[in-house]
């Protein structure tokens, strides 16, 4: 087709398209490689992928879905925050009116509550077969420490999630898990090596509910934590982690 050809051709020789694509437009090797490495978008995605990193008996997929269950928390989040008021006197009957009264709000909520159970499956069986495969050891070390405290961030996610309903099984297992942290060695008050100077009034109990009770500071606390706090903290670390898969060599291969 000469006028699809000359109307390529026309596109790709303009200075727009050359701004964008700062390489020849070709199909050689050596283009294909510079459209990965000199595009943002494209970057993390490697020139070449390994055989072995495509199959799904060795990778199980399980880093993928860990974090396309992120996206799906996220997206549904998002959406839920329109619908919910962080307060005591509004936080249960918002729960309620999100699940009977707003169209498809039952279907986000549970989306959002089964995607958290499902990153933080995921999320133990990518660790399980980092582990198994040997994936861990050099040069990956750091990549493994990194994954360790993603882990840690999920685990606090889905934790800081529990008490946002506001609802008898959300007060007392955050009272319950609350009261655990205050037996923590060294920044719990009743914990063992803790400083004298560590109290009730100061220790991590009091950080994560901002009492000494599961109130509503401690409501608008988790909240913050949940909703903006934990989850950037989370991207960064996972943007350091898809990043450092890339330059550690890809998936690594079987021993």
């Amino acid at each position: 087709m000469p006028f699809w050809d000359d109307f390529k051709d026309s596109v790709t020789r303009s200075q727009v398209w050359k701004s964008m694509f700062r390489h020849d437009y070709r199909d050689t090797p050596r283009n294909r490689s510079l459209q990965i490495l000199n595009n943002v978008f494209l970057h993390l995605h490697p020139v070449r992928v390994a055989r072995h990193a495509t199959k799904v008996r060795f990778t199980w997929c399980m880093g993928g879905i860990t974090f396309l269950m992120f996206l799906v928390c996220t997206i549904t989040g998002v959406l839920l925050m329109f619908y919910y008021r962080p307060a005591v006197e509004y936080a249960y009957n918002d729960i309620k009116s999100l699940q009977f009264d707003v169209p498809f709000g039952m279907l986000m909520r549970n989306m959002h509550r089964w995607g958290a159970h499902g990153m933080v499956i995921a999320i133990w069986l990518h660790m399980l077969r980092v582990f198994m495969t040997g994936s861990y050891k050099k040069p990956r070390e750091f990549n493994w420490a990194v994954g360790v405290v993603l882990l840690v961030i999920t685990l606090f996610l889905s934790f800081t999630g529990y008490l946002l309903p506001w609802d008898q099984l959300a007060f007392w297992a955050v009272t319950v898990g609350t009261t655990m942290a205050k037996a923590h060695p060294g920044i719990g008050a009743e914990g063992p090596i803790t400083p004298q100077f560590i109290t009730a009034a100061n220790d991590v109990r009091f950080a994560l509910l901002g009492g000494t009770i599961v109130g509503p500071t401690a409501l608008i606390r988790f909240y913050v934590l949940h909703c903006i706090f934990v989850p950037l903290i989370a991207s960064v670390l996972m943007a350091l982690h898809f990043w450092r898969v890339r330059k550690d060599g890809g998936i690594s291969g079987p021993m």
